[in-house]
């Protein structure tokens, strides 16, 4: 298993939220909701994602704009239109002033705004991420990642554009996999790009023996791992993949399993029906106890404490 893959274990929609948004020029939206992740793309027209406090981001037909919350930004034709309506958690619409208008821009099936041949016409997808290993992926996100159309051209974006308008058996789960494979296909080309933005994990998955010691510790998390026998199936010294994998991945091998044990185990915790045994099994601690422990000492809370509050968090 390689890194990527491992991380991209994390963002599995389930319920996601999809709409198509139809608007005419001047429109502004501000997205309040607090998702840790939306992906939106124009189908037709332009606009502008306005971060708070940063430079504003074109968004033209064919591009992919990837959002890290929650931190509120805005979805404008212009960066200096006003914003005229606020989305808020639960995709709760309503005007600058707080006066709800949801039935007011219902459109028909996933899609809302002003009319169905509005001159603009943009798609979103909204991730609800609480797991640890989603955590992962977005510190290694920028808090706006655009891709335009040329840079990244995936035919997924007319299929979902002509998946999302309808209501059909099973269409939930439809869309959930194509939201999927649209960030994962947009992830993907992103974290390839010949520059320095990619993270350091990524960029060491190349070179031939870190990037071996990455995919056997991501692909068997609960075996008994040392240094020794690490470098033993990499074909090399103890000590030369030591000091490369600290070098390229900016930590030590069994710091880095350390953290992606517990970032599995955070992830797994969140599966209401996972005793803290089982999880314990599947990511390389001998008890309860002993994962109680190590999670305790590196993520400030219990188990259990964590737990509850990523299902608190998952509810709200």
């Amino acid at each position: 298993m390689d890194a990527l893959t491992a991380l991209l274990t994390g963002p599995r929609a389930h319920g996601a939220f999809l709409l198509r948004s139809v608007f005419d020029p001047p429109w502004s939206l501000r997205i309040e909701d607090r998702a840790p992740l939306t992906v939106l793309t124009t189908v037709r027209g332009s606009g502008w994602v306005v971060p708070d406090g940063a430079e504003p981001v074109p968004l033209r037909p064919g591009d992919l704009v990837i959002v890290r919350g929650p931190e509120p930004y805005t979805v404008a034709d212009l960066p200096q239109t006003p914003p005229q309506v606020v989305v808020h958690p639960g995709q709760v619409s309503t005007t600058v002033d707080g006066e709800r208008m949801c039935e007011e821009l219902d459109q028909g099936v996933r899609t809302w705004g002003t009319g169905p041949d509005a001159a603009t016409v943009l798609i979103s997808g909204t991730y609800q991420l609480h797991g640890e290993v989603s955590g992962r992926l977005l510190r290694a996100l920028p808090p706006v990642l655009r891709l335009d159309a040329a840079e990244w051209g995936s035919p997924l974006v007319a299929l979902l554009e002509a998946e999302i308008g309808r209501d059909e058996p099973g269409q939930d789960a439809v869309l959930d996999r194509l939201l999927d494979l649209l960030l994962i296909s947009a992830l993907r080309c992103w974290f390839a790009r010949a520059d320095d933005r990619a993270p350091a994990w990524y960029r060491a998955h190349a070179d031939p023996l870190v990037g071996r010691a990455l995919s056997l510790l991501h692909g068997d998390p609960a075996r008994a791992w040392t240094v020794h026998d690490l470098a033993a199936e990499c074909g090399a010294s103890r000590a030369a993949l030591a000091r490369r994998f600290t070098d390229l991945v900016g930590e030590p091998p069994m710091a880095y399993l350390t953290d992606w044990r517990l970032a599995r185990a955070a992830d797994l915790l969140a599966e209401p029906d996972t005793t803290l045994t089982a999880v314990a099994r599947r990511v390389g601690y001998g008890s309860g106890f002993a994962l109680s422990a190590a999670f305790k000492r590196v993520r400030g809370v219990s188990p259990q404490q964590f737990r509850e509050r990523a299902g608190a968090a998952a509810n709200a």
